[in-house]
């Protein structure tokens, strides 16, 4: 008997996070971060965006809403055709698995309800992607132990479905889920690139107060032997 040769971990893999932006009458803008654990592989010990990486099942999730049709189409741009609505589906399972937060509509399920949506279904929800914005995209350098090609979110917190303090449906993956100050958040011990999205969200509020889709989305591209950066407009 061939023994089955172990998936390659360090294999580039399409990932999605979230970045959930929280402006409170009275209030600072916040983002929202947890703190990986001291055992990860990728990215130890740092606070992070809710994500991680597209399942074989998020091809086929229903959404109650696809995204807007200018972000769909610049997640296609030098990817996969049809992985938009996978990255979608991909982000809303993360900030469901990782924070209890739904982004749905009140709606039934119009396939059978995968293992890892049925607590989000038993609730009467259908995740909709309409409120998320595409933002940033990133892919990991050669030589990390996980490498993502990842593609950042941007949704206001107004948009989740209940009481953004509430954690109790989180699983564990991440620790000390909180809500940071935009201008303080740079000072935790973030993930360079975190840092950088942190940055360019920054910058997009100063310029659009509103929620919407950006005029280009920077693009880091470590694909090639040199580091690429470029803006995705299409």
């Amino acid at each position: 008997m061939t023994d089955t040769p172990a998936p390659d971990k360090s294999a580039l893999r399409d990932a999605a996070s979230v970045i959930v932006l929280r402006r409170d009458a009275g209030a600072p803008a916040r983002v929202l971060m947890g703190q990986r654990g001291s055992g990860a592989a990728f990215m130890p010990s740092k606070y992070v965006f809710p994500g991680g990486a597209v399942d074989p099942g998020d091809w086929s999730i229903p959404l109650a809403a696809p995204l807007p049709a200018p972000d769909a189409a610049r997640l296609e741009s030098d990817a996969p055709i049809g992985i938009a609505p996978a990255l979608a589906a991909a982000a809303l399972r993360e900030l469901w698995e990782e924070t209890g937060m739904i982004l749905g509509q009140k709606s039934p399920w119009a396939a059978d309800v995968p293992a890892d949506w049925q607590g989000f279904a038993d609730l009467g929800f259908t995740p909709s992607a309409a409120d998320l914005r595409f933002v940033f995209r990133a892919i990991t350098p050669p030589g990390r132990p996980r490498r993502f090609d990842a593609r950042f979110f941007l949704v206001d917190a107004g948009a989740i479905c209940g009481d953004p303090d509430d954690f109790s449906q989180a699983c564990d993956e991440l620790s000390h889920l909180h809500w940071v100050p935009l201008t303080e958040a740079r000072a935790l011990n973030l993930p360079f690139i975190t840092e950088v999205v942190l940055a360019e969200i920054s910058a997009l509020l100063q310029t659009d107060h509103a929620i919407s889709t950006p005029a280009s989305v920077p693009f880091f591209d470590n694909r090639g032997p040199a580091s690429e950066f470029r803006r995705i407009s299409a």
